[in-house]
């Protein structure tokens, strides 16, 4: 089931960009962000994600990331759902920034299970019900285990699904037997959080991907994962084959090197990555070209990653 009737929330479904943040000098770029939001909505996209993980929430202070989810918002302006990461290994820090999500006029928040602290279930469910209640922002949960140090169990998923706050489910732990089952058993919202993982997922019964290839090939994400809600699985499989070597190039290096790298070879530069993460290596640039170039995207004659702004 994908009907969220009786929850809070939006109608999440299709492809949902997981949002680069762009930075000039090492500060947000907020121009660049603003076109960005322009590109994804004139390709159809049906959401964005900011502040997440592809968007290196992790880095980002608790000012720069309220700002960065207020312009999206209000660069969006309800053409779309707008749908930050909002979590946090604290669960106060979560609740302040869901909240300022909120107020700011965010649709949903994408929330990650607590890392690094390894909370017990107790603690996870307490989290999640902590940010509702004192936000009153609807939760996607973010489950990505590869990241946090904890995985969501079917036993844990009962647990949350009885918050009413929680609508969706962004499902990163590559499980598909832990998709199907929330398809099954609960009124939620499952969304891939792998592109690779995109139909796979949708062909059980899932809504969408949060998607950080439609960074790179938007108006592409779009057709594939339309395609699956329509039934149209010959149309879906064969744009998910084509694209599939990009989404594995995607992944070469830690999210976002390598989408970084890849918009920048499409001229739509959004500077580097923070510290720790660091620039792509040769090989990475290289296939993410290939990639690019099989896709028609790109010519041969790209020099390599060097940021002219820096």
């Amino acid at each position: 089931m994908t009907s969220n009737d009786r929850r809070p929330g939006p109608a999440l479904r299709g492809t949902l960009t997981a949002m680069i943040t762009p930075f000039l000098e090492g500060a947000l770029d907020e121009a660049r962000l603003a076109s960005q939001v322009e590109r994804q909505i004139q390709a159809k996209v049906d959401g964005l994600v900011p502040g997440g993980t592809t968007g290196e929430g992790p880095t980002l202070s608790m000012e720069e990331h309220e700002r960065l989810i207020a312009l999206v918002a209000e660069q969006a302006d309800h053409r779309v759902p707008v749908v930050p990461g909002v979590g946090s290994n604290s669960t106060a820090e979560a609740v302040r920034l869901a909240s300022s999500a909120k107020a700011a006029g965010a649709d949903a928040g994408l929330v990650v299970v607590p890392y690094y602290n390894r909370p017990p279930a107790q603690g996870i469910v307490d989290h999640f019900r902590a940010i509702w209640e004192g936000s009153g922002l609807p939760i996607c949960v973010y489950n990505i285990p590869s990241r946090t140090g904890t995985a969501l169990t079917p036993e844990i998923y009962d647990r949350l699904a009885g918050i009413e706050g929680v609508f969706a489910v962004k499902e990163s732990s590559g499980d598909l037997n832990l998709a199907s089952y929330l398809v099954a058993n609960h009124d939620l919202i499952v969304l891939a959080g792998d592109d690779s993982l995109a139909i796979p997922t949708m062909a059980v019964g899932g809504a969408g991907v949060i998607s950080v290839a439609s960074n790179v090939v938007p108006a592409e994400m779009k057709l594939m994962t339309d395609a699956a809600l329509m039934d149209d699985w010959v149309q879906a499989r064969y744009i998910h084959r084509r694209l599939f070597p990009l989404f594995r190039a995607l992944f070469l290096e830690t999210n976002p090197i390598p989408v970084k790298c890849a918009l920048r070879m499409l001229e739509v530069d959004s500077g580097r990555t923070r510290p720790p993460l660091s620039p792509p290596a040769s090989r990475t640039e290289e296939t993410l070209r290939g990639a690019l170039q099989a896709l028609g995207m790109v010519g041969e004659d790209l020099d390599h990653y060097i940021d002219p702004r820096d």
